[in-house]
């Protein structure tokens, strides 16, 4: 009887032992995770929107290939199986896809480390009549990343002003997913950023929304909202950032000129999310 007590009392310590709150029993060693430290950030803190400027299966193989590749691919008619639309996942989120090249957004660059990059089957643009014409894009195909796009800002829990255009991070090379791509409306289902329309009439404070303004002031508060801006870049680099952030918040008119609508969207933004 004395031997059966000191066996019990063994198993109750063994127990105590691996049930120990914050104590994680693994094969050959026992993890200690009551102390965390204060210095540690979540990787995965922005979400890239890109269109693959080709059709579904071309796009597929570009994206399966060995030089480029994203998280997600979206047909723009995605299949339905019983009932849902189908995704493409081409990369596991925890694993680094090569979708944003080289790239910059709020003091960060190296995006492909910190993101996840869902690709929308869509032709892009092409140039008629000396202008850029964008292709739009299918209910069906922004009803399916809806979901999606929720569910990996909930699981990261990615800020409002880091949901972002392929273009705003990289715009001297990119333009996807283009003023065509529904940003506001998507803003409005807790998918990205977009300004308060009271506060940009604020800072509009009565001028003609085409007025010219200085592009310096403008480009200094798109650098602080999250743009890259170099003081060596050239007039035409200054413009393509402009017609980047247009193009993201102002998509009826993204000719890149500093104008008063311009500068109050930026100061609203600003206003509401704050500094990069």
């Amino acid at each position: 009887m004395k031997g059966l007590f000191k066996l019990i009392a063994l198993a109750l310590l063994l127990t105590g032992c691996a049930s120990e709150k914050g104590v994680v029993d693994k094969a050959g060693y026992q993890l200690d995770t009551r102390h965390q430290a204060q210095a540690a950030y979540p990787r995965i803190k922005v979400l890239v929107i890109h269109y693959t400027a080709d059709d579904f299966d071309a796009s597929l193989a570009t994206l399966t290939d060995k030089h480029v590749s994203s998280h997600y691919l979206i047909p723009a008619r995605p299949p339905l199986h019983k009932g849902k639309p189908r995704i493409w996942q081409l990369v596991p989120e925890q694993d680094l896809a090569w979708h944003a090249g080289v790239s910059f957004w709020r003091g960060a660059t190296r995006i492909n480390d910190t993101s996840i990059g869902i690709e929308l089957e869509n032709r892009g643009w092409q140039k008629i009549a000396g202008s850029k014409r964008f292709t739009p894009f299918e209910p069906q195909q922004i009803a399916a990343l809806v979901p999606l796009a929720k569910n990996i800002i909930h699981s990261y829990n990615i800020l409002p002003q880091n949901v972002v255009a392929h273009s705003d991070i990289a715009p001297q090379r990119k333009d996807d997913p283009g003023p065509l791509f529904p940003w506001q409306a998507l803003a409005q289902q807790g998918i990205g950023a977009w300004p308060d329309e009271n506060r940009v009439a604020f800072y509009l404070n009565g001028r003609d929304p085409a007025t010219p303004v200085d592009p310096a002031q403008l480009l200094d508060l798109l650098s602080r909202y999250g743009y890259e801006v170099k003081p060596e870049m050239t007039p035409a680099q200054k413009k393509r950032v402009i017609v980047a952030f247009q193009m993201h918040f102002r998509p009826a008119r993204w000719d890149g000129v500093a104008d008063a609508q311009s500068l109050a969207i930026a100061e609203a933004l600003l206003e509401k999310y704050g500094q990069g």
